[in-house]
């Protein structure tokens, strides 16, 4: 019989196969300590220690019908790792010698969404959407999403021709909630078409609502590198007035739908999930804008005599572009007590797909990415983030949490306990000013590049076939 090589998996590609089929409650009493594969990753096998009896279990892992990686077979209470470990070999070993590779739960019901097959005329599908599904620049961003969609729930029925046409960059913006939310270890409830999504732990539930700043018209593929060149005096004008407006708009639209009057979400915590994709990269320097007009202040620094570093903030009344006016302070306005904090990211996008599916070995690997960015430093007297830059590839440890924030409203009604989204930044405003709450490595913005590499003779093929 042929022999079966059963290797280790890095966490991170475990963790991208094995998605929501974790459940929250075993963090509660297990620990993982160890990750295997079959070669052809058909079988996936998982070593845990009993955190109170401080034994081991092991778990066998396999595709339910409807593609998702769930436990088949298990041995609990045993002694060692070791015993342990040896039993998952032998028994990973053998199913794999079955020659099967689908694990019936005869609980399944539907299919996991083919969100990449199209499903209108080509003419109708967004630009960014062609690129994502067929270049080979987007295949780790497929094959992570891919394994994320035997778990999706499709609520309202029109994912895949939203994220299609559309509703391009919200469906996407929604994909990375739902990643990061998995990733923070929350259970689910996808039982209602609005808010998008419930999540519960510790005995509270959350509320969270996606939204984004839109663009105006339909996107061509003229728009596709097409980027705003701006001077940072232009920047800050446009975080001045124009950027809180934008934002404004879709959070009193979301203000207006009630959704804490629902049955399920009444007494509860509601957080408004807002990102912006009025333009290509806007979202590496609007933030600022949304931090100004939430709490109707912005700050302005200076350094003492003893070179530290102080922070004064004024208030902002109101923001006026043309015939547009709006009240600054979205949390003191009426009725906002009923939204308990606004979730931002400027990373919810397919790069940040890109990049977490490249690390957990999804792509092709003559595909290379680099990242650089801006990061918190903190140095209390630092008055400027710190730059960084990577190539990405499967040492990196990014995390669908980095760069998220949470700013809390001092109104609150029902507010978010910090405790349930413990790997994000959390903002709070106190006497007049925001105080900020940072993990270690809190990134503000970053932009990826991609680069394929190719043979001598390939390079010049293309240098020929493009001098012709």
């Amino acid at each position: 019989m042929k022999s079966v090589e059963i290797k280790k998996m890095d966490l991170k590609r475990f963790s991208a196969l094995v998605g929501q089929s974790r459940s929250p409650r075993a963090e509660l009493f297990t620990r993982e300590i160890g990750w295997f594969a079959n070669e052809e990753e058909t079988v996936l096998g998982v070593l845990l220690i009993d955190i109170v009896d401080k034994d081991f279990t092991a778990l066998l892992l396999g595709r339910d019908t409807v593609g998702r990686y769930r436990c088949f077979d298990q041995k609990v209470s045993m002694q060692t790792p070791q015993e342990a470990h040896a039993w998952l070999v032998d028994a990973m070993s053998a199913t794999t010698s079955s020659g099967k590779t689908v694990f019936e739960q005869d609980d399944e019901t539907g299919e996991a969404m083919d969100i990449f097959t199209p499903v209108r005329a080509e003419e109708r599908l967004h630009p960014y959407f062609r690129i994502l599904s067929t270049q080979p620049s987007h295949a780790a961003a497929r094959g992570i999403i891919q394994e994320m969609m035997p778990h999706y729930v499709d609520i309202d029925g029109n994912f895949i021709e939203q994220f299609q046409t559309t509703g391009f960059d919200a469906r996407v913006w929604e994909l990375y909630l739902n990643a990061y939310l998995v990733e923070e270890g929350l259970f689910f409830e996808r039982d209602h078409h609005a808010p998008d999504f419930i999540v519960q732990k510790y005995g509270h539930t959350v509320a969270i609502e996606a939204t984004i700043v839109g663009r105006k018209g339909q996107v061509t593929d003229a728009d596709f590198d097409r980027l705003m060149e701006m001077t940072p005096e232009q920047m800050k004008e446009k975080t001045r007035d124009e950027m809180p407006i934008k934002f404004g708009s879709p959070l009193f639209s979301k203000l207006q739908k009630k959704y804490w009057e629902l049955e399920h979400v009444v007494g509860n915590p509601l957080v408004i999930a807002i990102a912006d994709f009025h333009e290509n990269q806007s979202m590496l320097w609007t933030s600022t804008a949304l931090i100004n007009y939430l709490y109707g202040v912005h700050h302005e620094h200076h350094y003492d005599e003893a070179g530290k570093l102080v922070i004064t903030s004024q208030k902002i009344k109101k923001h006026i572009v043309g015939s547009k006016e709006i009240p600054s302070g979205f949390f003191f306005q009426p009725g906002v007590e009923n939204i308990s904090a606004v979730m931002f990211s400027a990373s919810g996008t397919v790069s940040k797909f890109n990049r977490m599916g490249k690390q957990a070995g999804f792509g092709d690997s003559d595909v290379m990415m680099f990242r650089m960015g801006t990061y918190h430093d903190h140095d209390p007297d630092a008055s400027m983030p710190r730059m960084f830059a990577y190539q990405v590839d499967e040492t990196c440890g990014e995390t669908w949490a980095e760069g998220m924030s949470l700013f809390h409203n001092p109104n609150a009604l029902h507010p978010v306990p910090e405790k349930l989204f413990p790997s994000i930044a959390h903002h709070y405003f106190e006497d007049d000013q925001i105080v900020s709450h940072l993990p270690e490595f809190h990134v503000y913005s970053s932009m990826t590049t991609i680069a394929a590499v190719v043979s001598d003779e390939e390079w010049e093929r293309r240098q020929q076939n493009h001098g012709g």
